[in-house]
Formats: structure tokens, sequence, C-alpha cells
């Protein structure tokens, strides 16, 4: 039981890095696609967003599957996906719709490792605060995709694009070697006999009902919908915004716009960590509504930033990176332990089901607003397409404290 405590979380942070490796990719390939396949900014979101797509079409499945099996098996399964996702876009991708495709499988294998991982630390860990073990794991996110964009950068500028899904394939292969030979299977498996997945099962629509019947945990899930839309449509677009400014200002950036990305995303690991343990102290919703106000204010200012000094551009980039993170592993900690034991399962599920479907609909939504209001070559649209992303964020702060969410009450620790 020591090791299990104690040494898993360690590895399952590792293998969540590996794991994530996969991430950024298509955000750092994507203007190079777009000019090679001549896409509509639209039609370059919706290749973005098509990753979300296919891990909100396989969590369901995956979060199910976790309440029956060690939750493991189900990771091995996703790193196996995500491999296979990775390749098709190496080898197969040529056009909008293969890459849509295989960018699905891509996002369907980071939902058989994401929250699967979770559930793999939530049932090995008996002693100490969870809550911490969880901020370290969704904090390791940003590792995961700054090393994404670092490595995705650098195989781009030495091999070209299809080098860039082929060799980061071996990330998602490595997480699955991780689990499969250093993480111990649990005790007693939870089921016995033959396992038989419904769709009720699949889409728990009673239990969901009854965990968006508490207003407290539905108060996190749709936090963190919310969230997920500004961070993802960010992180998709965050490439092509900083060679927008370089091409505006016409100065060099200290970094290459991927290398300045990958930077700016390990800003949000501590940003996540040190979030958390401020909500502890001063309350978790007091400290969402708060971190969610200066992330709209950072995004809309670098939006405006564009012609500016590159440092002034860095500065706020990295503004927006700590505050829209800031929120993250208070989000997830706030809804596992405000969610009841008999629905926790469904009501992870939920939670990472509604969050990548603000990650479905961010990136989507900012290159059409980019297309609507001009193109990425106008400076005004990128104003008006970071608004549209961090709207969201200020409508929920607005509706939940005339709600009264923020008085709620959670446990200390479970």
């Amino acid at each position: 039981m020591r090791f299990k405590t104690t040494g898993c979380t360690p590895l399952m942070l590792m293998a969540q890095t590996c794991a994530l490796l996969g991430f950024a990719c298509y955000a750092v390939v994507l203007t190079t696609l777009q000019d090679e396949w001549r896409l509509s900014n639209l039609e370059s979101g919706l290749i973005a967003s098509a990753f979300f797509f296919g891990y909100m079409l396989m969590v369901p499945l995956a979060t199910a599957l976790t309440d029956r099996v060690d939750a493991k098996k189900v990771y091995l399964v996703g790193g196996f996906l995500a491999t296979c996702g990775l390749l098709g876009m190496s080898i197969f991708a040529h056009n909008f719709w293969t890459a849509l495709i295989f960018m699905m499988l891509n996002g369907a294998g980071l939902a058989g490792t994401y929250m699967p991982g979770l559930k793999i630390l939530s049932d090995r860990i008996k002693t100490g605060e969870l809550t911490r073990h969880i901020a370290f794991y969704t904090a390791f996110f940003g590792i995961g995709t700054g090393f994404s964009y670092l490595c995705s950068g650098w195989i781009l500028a030495a091999l070209g694009w299809r080098y860039v899904f082929g060799i980061i394939a071996l990330g998602p292969l490595t997480a699955l070697l991780i689990v499969l030979l250093l993480i111990p299977a649990l005790d007693h498996e939870k089921w016995h006999g033959p396992i038989r997945i419904r769709l009720h099962d699949i889409f728990p629509v009673d239990k969901w009902r009854l965990v968006l019947q508490d207003k407290t945990a539905s108060g996190f899930i749709f936090g963190y919908t919310a969230h997920s839309i500004e961070l993802f449509a960010s992180r998709s677009w965050i490439v092509a915004f900083f060679g927008f400014c370089s091409i505006l200002t016409g100065e060099s950036f200290l970094l290459t716009a991927t290398a300045l990305a990958g930077v700016i995303n390990f800003f949000g690991v501590p940003s996540s960590i040190l979030g958390n343990e401020i909500a502890l102290r001063i309350g978790r919703q007091k400290w969402i509504f708060l971190a969610m106000s200066l992330s709209a204010v950072f995004g809309v200012a670098l939006a405006f930033s564009t012609g500016q000094s590159w440092w002034l551009i860095v500065a706020l980039a990295v503004g927006h990176a700590i505050f829209i993170m800031a929120d993250s592993a208070t989000l997830t900690a706030g809804l596992v332990i405000s969610a009841k034991e008999d629905i926790k399962g469904a009501a992870m599920g939920l939670h990472s089901l509604m969050g990548f479907g603000g990650g479905l609909l961010g990136p989507a939504i900012f290159g059409f607003v980019l297309d609507l209001t001009g193109s990425r070559s106008s400076q005004i649209s990128w104003v008006w397409a970071y608004t549209a992303i961090v709207m969201w964020g200020v409508l929920f702060v607005i509706y939940e404290r005339r709600n009264g969410w923020v008085n709620q009450t959670l446990p200390s620790n479970k």
C-alpha cells in the first residue's frame, strides 16, 4: 500500500506528460496546413475542435468503464487510440476531412487517458489530502501541453509537419507502457463476471440529472465548461497569434512562436497548484470568480496588444496563461469533493464531457469570429475573437454571483 499511495502519483504525472505530447501538434502546424490545404479560418478551427469532439464521444464510455473495471485497463486503450490517431495524421491525412477523422481519434485517445488517469489516482490514494494530488495532476496538463508545443515546433522546423505527428506518436505509446508496466493493478476488481455496458451506462442521464440538481457540484461543472472554452481556444490559436504579431510589428521575438507558446504554457503549472492552495484558504468559489475575471481582462488586453513591443505582448500572454489556469485545479478538485459518493463517477464523466465540450466549441468559435470580422491578418478581428471566448467566464461569474453559489460550503477533505 505504501507504493500505491506515494509512488503512483509521480508515475501518473510522467505518463500524463507523455500522453499529452500530441495535444498541440495541430496548433503548431495550423498555419502550415491552412496554406497547404487552402483552409478557411473556420475549417482550421473545426479541425482543432474535432479533437475535442472525439474526446466527447469517448469520455462517457471511458468513465462508465472505470466504474466497472480498473481504470488502468481503460487507460491502455486510450493510449493505443491516441497513438493511432497521431500516426494516421502523419501518414494518411491529406485534406480537411481526413484530418477531422484522425484528430477525432486522437481526441478519443486523450479521453481514455486523462480522466481514467485521475481515477487511477483516486482509487489508489487512501491517505493525505486528495485534492493536492488532483491539483498536481491537473497542473501537469500544462507541462504536457508545453512540451507538446516545444517538441512539435522543433520537429516542424527540422523535418516538416508529417514528422511532427509521426514522432510525437511515441508520447502516448510511452504513457501506455508506463501504466502497463509500472502501475500496480487494484487488489480487487470492482466488477465480477461479464461486463455489460448499456446505453444508460454510457450516458447515465438519471445520474447526471442528480448531479445537476446539486447546485454546488453543477456550479463547478458549468465553470469548467466556460473555463475550457477560453483555455482550448487560446491554446489552439496562440501560435498563429504570435505569428501575426511578429509580422505586424516587424520585430523578432526572443523565441519562435511555437517555443514561446510552449514556455508560456509552463506558467500554468505553478499557477494551477498555487491557485488550489489559495482556494483552500479563501474559498474555492471566491477564487474561481477572481481568476476568471482577471483571465478575461488579460485576454482582451492581449488581443489589443498587437502592434506593440514584443515584451508587452509576452507579458500579457503570460498573465493570461497564469489566470486562465489559476482556477483549473480548483474547479476539478471542487467537483470531486462536492459530488456524492454514489454518483461521483458519473459526476466526473459529466464534468469532463462538458469541459471538453467547451474545448470543442472554443477553437471553432474563435475561427468563425476571425472569418466573420475580417481575417487572421486583421488586428480588430483578433480582438473580437478573444472577446468571444473570454465572455463565457464573465457570464458565469455574473450568473453564479446572483445565485449565491459563492456562499455554498464544501467538505474540507475527502
